[in-house]
């Protein structure tokens, strides 16, 4: 259930990049039973990490704090709508709710306009088309190799945790 003081706890550590060199505007709080089990905002650029993103940071948060990989029950108040990458992360870990402030399109008129240099331009429209596509549909090159011995590897961990 929406809980305005959660939102605007994400909206505060998006304004931490205000002040904060390396940072972008994105923040994230996770939230548990009514407690807040993970935060974070965007570091990419602070930690030469593409995936640093605030939902993505909040979840590692969540997951440390938690000492799990799943977050089930657990809901994620962010500044702005999450992209295709953060989408992905939650679905990963089974956030059951997500509050989000500025739209994907909001957000890109407000800073869209920014030199690459500061930021670089990402479609995310095709990054979110193309996370759910297969890997055969996907723009990037992509060459299965050495498959046998990729899934003999795999049927073995399986077979040690069975």
């Amino acid at each position: 259930m929406y809980t305005e003081a959660f939102m605007q706890r994400a909206l505060a550590l998006s304004a931490q990049a205000l002040d904060q060199p390396g940072t972008e505007p994105f923040g994230a709080v996770i939230v548990k039973d009514g407690q807040v089990v993970g935060e974070g905002f965007n570091h990419a650029r602070a930690k030469w990490d593409p995936t640093a993103h605030g939902e993505v940071e909040a979840i590692r948060d969540a997951c440390q704090r938690l000492g799990t990989l799943q977050l089930d029950g657990c809901e994620l108040y962010t500044s702005c709508e999450p992209c295709a990458l953060c989408v992905c992360a939650m679905g990963i870990v089974g956030i059951s709710a997500l509050y989000y402030g500025a739209s994907l399109e909001q957000s890109h008129a407000a800073i869209g306009a920014l030199p690459a240099s500061a930021r670089p331009p990402i479609d995310t429209d095709a990054l979110r088309r193309e996370a759910g596509a297969t890997i055969e549909a996907r723009r990037m090159p992509a060459t299965q190799a050495l498959d046998a011995e990729a899934i003999d590897i795999l049927k073995q961990w399986a077979a040690r945790r069975s």
